[in-house]
């Protein structure tokens, strides 16, 4: 979670539907990437499966905008959980009953004395996220996604957590889909267990992430569900395995070069909301697009001048990738707008490059991803 953060197989892909929040216009403000929820639309819980094809689609309550995630299972009995479904960590955890933070108090959970199949490795780690870090303990226990099952599964239970972030998002922990290489040290990722133990048939997965509240979001696993995309998929090799890192050559608005211009990086993180970039480049971008802002905060400026604003193009591996300002402004009012771009990812440690830009779900709502594990590749 940075800064807060194939071929089709019928025979076993696994579909999780995951949920939008809604964001508050003061922690906008305030420039959290995760921000503090309001006006929760609650849908009704409704679950679909085939054993059988080894296929499950969960529907979901659906929020409006930003933040996605969805149901798991630890232990047995089950216990149920909301996870954060992120790219962009590699490691599972969440809160114990033995955290009595108020972000732990607010959330779901786990009991370890009520499940049969727990193990305690009392092993202490400490885990940090732009939206806020956790203190605790390992176990490991059978975890299930969809009807995905994996026993004596190491994850994270909280002891601790910071307050603010956490404390209001409404999932309960995170379930990282990035390398292994950033997971705890000794410790295996929930996707290299189901790949590495077979239990998907090819080591991808894939999101979709709508924009709309009526359309379900989902993550898909063991292959891809081509109705949810059209066109071609176009390759992009990973370029170091350790988060889903992708070489980008360049960045304009109106032909103007306002990023990449002697090539970058771009992490593909699901876990992140905005377009995050190095902060003097996004302060650039600001003023291009926002000559004029309001309420003394660059990030705002009035809805009325949205259709007049410039689309961004992104380039990777030799495709361009409009992003029009329908996807990077949030509505925050009737007459107030957002601009989805942060700085601050100049915090990225050992990325191989110097100019780093971290491409969220501004970017994700507009275009189908797949990880393939298999070939090392986007």
């Amino acid at each position: 979670l940075v800064l807060l953060g194939l071929v089709a197989l019928s025979e076993c892909i696994v579909k999780i539907p995951l949920t939008k929040m809604k964001t508050m216009q003061e922690a906008i403000r305030e420039k959290q990437l995760l921000e503090d929820l309001l006006d929760e639309q609650p849908r009704r819980l409704s679950q679909d499966s085939d054993p059988d094809q080894k296929f499950s689609s969960h529907q979901l309550k659906n929020f409006q905008n930003v933040v996605y995630f969805g149901t798991i299972t630890i232990g047995t009995p089950p216990q149920v959980f909301q996870v954060n479904f992120d790219t962009g960590s590699s490691d599972l955890w969440v809160p114990s009953v033995d955290c009595h933070s108020p972000s732990c108090s607010k959330h779901k959970r786990f009991d370890p004395q009520k499940s049969t199949t727990f193990q305690p490795l009392n092993q202490k780690i400490n885990l940090f996220y732009g939206s806020g870090s956790m203190k605790g303990v390992l176990g490991s226990d059978t975890i299930q996604i969809g009807n995905l099952v994996i026993v004596n599964q190491i994850f994270g239970l909280s002891q601790n957590q910071s307050s603010g972030v956490l404390e209001q998002v409404p999932y309960d922990g995170i379930l990282g889909l990035a390398y292994p290489s950033l997971a705890i040290q000794g410790t295996t990722p929930v996707f290299d267990n189901l790949k590495n133990r077979e239990v998907i048939s090819e080591p991808v997965f894939a999101f979709y992430l709508s924009s709309r509240p009526e359309n379900i979001s989902t993550v898909m696993f063991g292959g891809v569900d081509h109705t949810y995309h059209k066109g071609k998929l176009q390759w992009v090799p990973v370029t170091q395995a350790r988060f889903w890192q992708v070489a980008m050559s360049s960045m304009t608005i109106n032909g103007n070069v306002v990023g990449c211009s002697q090539g970058c990086q771009a992490v593909v993180d699901t876990g992140t909301s905005l377009l995050v970039g190095p902060t003097h480049l996004v302060t650039d971008i600001l003023k291009l697009i926002n000559p004029n802002p309001i309420l003394n905060d660059e990030q705002m400026l009035p809805c009325h001048v949205v259709n007049s604003l410039p689309t961004l193009l992104l380039t990777i591996n030799g495709i361009i990738y409009p992003v029009p300002p329908d996807y990077y402004i949030q509505r925050l009012s009737e007459r107030i707008c957002f601009i989805s771009f942060q700085g601050g990812s100049e915090i990225l440690e050992n990325v191989g490059t110097s100019e780093t830009w971290i491409l969220g779900d501004v970017f994700l709502r507009l275009y189908f991803s797949v990880y393939d594990r298999g070939n090392n590749r986007i």
